[in-house]
């Protein structure tokens, strides 16, 4: 019997950051949507954000030892091929128990092993990467498969093919419009003001943080309101009141980021792949402040919606008060050039994917090529 007519078995392999976590959750939700009774065992951490979503979307979840690769020459060197030989037998008995037609890696610790212990036994592999630049495990997992899925058209792996970013239910069916009233009133906002939205991911940018604090008071007495989601423990001091009357709020996170979403008329905010996807696909026009650490991978994220008339790029350096005032305030209380970005974010943006990876994973399980 084929996979797509049921009996579908699939180990999804990811986790660690949100950014992994996230669309592995949403295709495992998309595979569930399209086929009920399929069999979902995800590998993961013990460590990451999937020890805790991934039960709680009702999945069942097998920890499969985090072994980083060796980035130096120190005592981890010594200690990594037992580590990895051990992640693979686990990943291995957890692909035979759920006696797997596809393994699906989204990068990551467990994917890896994972890849690895596929291979050994002869299951298909369908990979995603999230990142415009492709991380060491899904170049490693690239080399067994011509299944290939990646978030942006920049990404160079091989076999690559772009069906965008999987993205969680709430964002994917989002509409702005009729939802706006509802953020509004959630975070206690006016309608008829431009709405600034700020945020550095779940952790906060001390640089935004800083830079906007201190550029508070200009922004609401320009008629600008303000949300603000500084991280946790990353509180910060703001006007409490405006002569405009218009109102500056700042919290740690909101767990209804759909709503933060719905009431922005621009956002000011980092670049991680997921945070590119949900403005584009929901049509917010974006500053993109990248992480000034790492790869540069954040900068490559946001270039192609950029060049698309989507966002701006800033580098995190410029971030000050002065430019809060100079730059943001003129481009947020610009509806017009606002409103054409916001049509290029859009256009640029993509709902499907998590049907578009899907349809991948379903031809590798028949043995069949997409098309």
């Amino acid at each position: 019997m084929s996979a797509r007519e049921g009996g579908l078995s699939v180990v999804l392999a990811g986790g660690g950051s949100a950014g992994h976590v996230n669309p592995l959750l949403a295709t495992a939700d998309a595979l569930r949507r399209r086929v009920p009774d399929a069999r979902i065992v995800v590998l993961g951490t013990a460590e990451g954000l999937e020890a805790r979503l991934v039960p709680e979307r009702g999945y069942e979840l097998t920890v499969v030892p985090k072994v980083p690769f060796p980035r130096r020459p120190d005592t981890t060197v010594l200690r990594f091929p037992a580590r990895l030989r051990q992640a693979i037998h686990t990943a291995r008995t957890a692909i035979h128990d759920a006696d797997a037609d596809v393994v699906v890696g989204f990068g990551g610790y467990v994917a890896s092993p994972a890849y690895l212990a596929a291979r050994s036994v002869g299951v298909p592999i369908v990979i995603h990467e999230q990142n415009a630049r492709a991380g060491l495990a899904n170049r490693l997992g690239a080399r067994f498969t011509s299944a290939v899925a990646t978030t942006f058209a920049s990404t160079e792996l091989a076999h690559a093919r772009r069906v965008g970013l999987p993205l969680r239910a709430e964002i994917r069916d989002l509409d702005v419009a009729a939802a706006r009233a509802e953020g509004l009133a959630h975070f206690g906002l006016d309608e008829g003001r431009p709405t600034l939205l700020v945020f550095g991911g779940s952790l906060g940018a001390l640089r935004l943080n800083t830079a906007f604090a201190a550029a508070a008071a200009d922004l609401l007495e320009a008629g600008v309101q303000v949300l603000h989601l500084t991280g946790a423990g990353k509180e910060i001091e703001v006007p409490a009141s405006s002569s405009t009357g218009a109102r500056y709020v700042a919290l740690p996170y909101t767990d209804r980021m759909e709503l933060a979403y719905a009431v922005a008329d621009l956002a000011v905010c980092r670049a991680g792949a997921g945070t590119v996807c949900e403005l584009a696909a929901v049509g917010v026009p974006a500053v993109y402040v990248p992480l000034p650490v790492g790869n540069g991978e954040q900068r490559l994220n946001a270039a192609d919606v950029v060049e698309a008339g989507g966002g701006l790029l800033v580098d995190d350096a410029e971030v000050t008060a002065d430019w809060v005032r100079e730059s943001v305030i003129p481009l947020v209380t610009d509806a017009e050039r606002l409103g054409a970005m916001a049509a290029a974010a859009a256009a640029h943006g993509e709902r499907d994917a998590d049907d578009r990876l899907v349809d991948l994973i379903l031809a590798a399980a028949d043995g069949t090529q997409p098309s």
